[in-house]
């Protein structure tokens, strides 16, 4: 008996219990992004009581490949924050939303306010499949009592400038100290440098390289000529004790990093060196450089039952008020030009010229093996610093490497162009045929 009353008090309190309202929308962050942004996901959801906004923290290192697994397993979350080189590759496997409808409809996304390079990264095949979450790229950070010392009042704004200034700096050095740190094992400051040029990386519709061309040889020209001249030491990241330290007791001059070192080298300058060191744009072939469109954007996967929720999470994210509290929290740049216009990034002289530079970035090829790619050309410019490898036989073996690399992409390119070309003939001879009778 005290089973059966048992059994029915379960089932009338199932009875009472409400299902839970609302919808819940499965959002992939990745690393120190995706704690902050939890904080300010409990203010989406105090606004949208039938949303509930579930946070999955993906280490960086494991993101890719966990992204990848999931797509093969149906398992993809309902909004994602991509790394903008990899947009490209899952636009190419048909998982993103087109989001041009959602933009054209939305009192918040306004792409005219975005860094057109930036916006850019999310356009594939024409089509907007992401939309800008916060940006990355690559300038100077520089000492500016050393820059004094050596007879400069500003910093370089072109290549010629900056190569007279590393030429006096390395004078006033002497032989254990540099004028600017560039480690060899990274790869963003020679793709800065040849964003620089009017020739693409990539030729024949993306598939092959084009690092033969006269803008990757000059590329490579400058790049090699700062080891070569002693500007810059033959040394990888895992050979140099401590960045902050070095630059602050003046063993580089320049340095070339991101946004997020601006917190860094604030929290560890010494107190005798605050104001005595800032940051500057690129310095181009011609005046202020391109560079790197670097960040991270949000999508919605095509897979989701939410998109409608997804968009709003996205909107939420992307109010300038909202970014702009984003950056105060975790120092990473907001891609809309209006969050610039608060005091905190403003009235900020270390982060005014990142908004410089943001105006200049470009995106790199939009092709799925650019990662591949990338570090092709990090091996092959290596070799050239570190093991004298001829300029000219480095970008031939370059060029054979990246075509091998972007075969699948070639063989897939041609295939299509003679289906084309087939369809077209086939129409040609229907009409000729026609027009005889």
């Amino acid at each position: 008996m005290s089973l059966v009353l048992l059994l029915v008090g379960s089932l009338l309190l199932s009875a009472c219990r409400k299902e839970p309202e609302g919808v819940t929308v499965r959002f992939w962050a990745m690393g120190r992004e995706a704690e902050v942004v939890t904080g300010l996901i409990k203010e989406f959801e105090a606004e949208n009581p039938g949303i509930h906004v579930d946070v999955q923290n993906i280490p960086w290192t494991a993101a890719h490949e966990k992204l990848l697994t999931a797509f093969a397993a149906d398992g993809l979350p309902d909004v994602c924050q991509l790394g903008n080189t990899w947009i490209p590759e899952f636009a190419e496997l048909n998982t993103l939303v087109p989001l041009q409808p959602y933009v054209a409809q939305s009192k918040v996304v306004d792409p005219a306010d975005y860094f057109q390079g930036i916006w850019d990264t999310n356009v594939v095949h024409d089509e907007l499949v992401g939309v800008p979450w916060y940006v990355d790229t690559r300038l100077l950070y520089y000492r500016k009592d050393l820059l004094a010392q050596a007879g400069y009042d500003h910093p370089p704004r072109t290549w010629a400038e900056w190569n007279e200034m590393m030429a006096a700096i390395k004078k006033m050095q002497g032989p254990k100290r540099y004028a600017v740190l560039m480690p060899i094992n990274e790869f963003e400051q020679q793709l800065s440098f040849a964003l620089q040029q009017p020739d693409p990386l990539l030729r024949d519709a993306d598939t092959r390289g084009n690092f033969s061309s006269p803008g990757f040889r000059k590329t490579l020209g400058f790049y090699e000529n700062m080891f070569a001249q002693g500007w810059a030491p033959r040394m990888s990241e895992t050979q140099i004790s401590n960045v902050w330290d070095e630059f602050f007791r003046g063993f580089n001059v320049f340095y070339l990093s991101g946004p997020w070192n601006i917190r860094e080298f604030k929290k560890l300058q010494p107190k005798e060196l605050e104001g005595k060191w800032g940051t500057a744009a690129l310095p181009g072939p011609d005046g202020p450089g391109a560079g790197i469109a670097g960040g991270t954007s949000l999508v919605i996967f095509r897979s989701s039952q939410q998109k409608e929720a997804s968009w709003k999470l996205i909107e939420f994210l992307s109010r300038p008020a909202i970014q702009e509290r984003f950056h105060s929290i975790i120092g990473d740049l907001p891609p809309r030009r209006s969050t610039w216009e608060y005091p905190s990034l403003a009235n900020d002289p270390l982060a005014q010229p990142f908004r410089d530079q943001l105006e200049r970035v470009k995106p790199t090829p939009k092709v799925l093996e650019w990662e591949r790619i990338v570090q092709e050309m990090r091996i092959i410019t290596e070799q050239v610093v570190r093991g004298g490898l001829d300029q000219d036989v480095a970008v031939k073996e370059l060029d054979k490497r990246v075509d091998k690399v972007l075969a699948k992409r070639r063989w897939m390119h041609e295939r299509d162009a003679q289906e084309k070309a087939a369809g077209s003939g086939v129409h040609s001879s229907a009409v000729a045929t026609g027009a005889a009778q």
